[in-house]
């Protein structure tokens, strides 16, 4: 493995070159409000952002708010996101995460990581991913992406998702912590993908874990 330095230096190069190869990092589900961003996250547990995206696209057009969500009822939903697996359980935590939104938050979606965990379907990386792209906080999501290429690269250690998410939070600075998360994931999808990463085009490669350890 390439000798960069510290910790804090191979990080600092990992961001760079990651920013250099994906200048267009960003979170890929469309929405145009949190309320639509927090549905499409929980729409997104084991199912592509693409896939996703065309099925919030004719959903919101019809209803996009708690209240519009609400009026669709469980059967009007879970026809509308069948395609994307787990529907019935998707319907269910929308309805009821719409219904405490309704009674406790005046229709709105709260702005902080606790508040949106209390929700039914929100765990700790939805959170994230809310607070991050629809209210501008600092915050690192780990889903599948992150957490393997975390690992590969050798900057977590951890065996789970919010361990991981703490390690990360300890090597890079809070202003990154929203923009490495798109990198790590636009990584993950692109190069360093699960089961034949493209370690020859990585452009972190020298200071992979994985990669040399494979070498030898």
């Amino acid at each position: 493995m390439a000798q960069i330095g510290s910790a804090e230096e191979v990080a600092q190069f990992i961001y760079d070159a990651l920013q250099e190869r994906f200048p267009d990092a960003q979170c890929e589900l469309v929405f145009n409000s949190p309320f639509e961003l927090l549905i499409a996250t929980i729409l997104s547990a084991q199912c592509t952002d693409d896939r996703v995206n065309l099925v919030t696209a004719s959903l919101f057009a019809e209803a996009n708010t708690p209240e519009s969500i609400l009026r669709l009822g469980q059967i009007a939903l879970e026809t509308k996101i069948r395609s994307l697996g787990l529907y019935h359980n998707k319907a269910k935590n929308i309805l009821a995460a719409c219904k405490e939104l309704v009674e406790n938050y005046n229709g709105q979606v709260p702005d902080d990581i606790e508040s949106l965990r209390r929700l039914p379907g929100v765990g700790r990386k939805t959170a994230n991913v809310v607070v991050s792209n629809a209210f501008g906080v600092p915050a690192i999501a780990v889903d599948t992406h992150v957490f393997r290429v975390a690992h590969r690269l050798g900057l977590a250690h951890e065996k789970t998702p919010e361990k991981v998410e703490q390690e990360l939070m300890q090597i890079f600075p809070r202003d990154r912590w929203s923009l490495i998360h798109h990198l790590l994931i636009f990584h993950g999808r692109r190069i360093c993908n699960a089961r034949k990463p493209a370690c020859v085009e990585c452009p972190v490669n020298q200071v992979c874990k994985m990669y040399f350890e494979d070498k030898r």
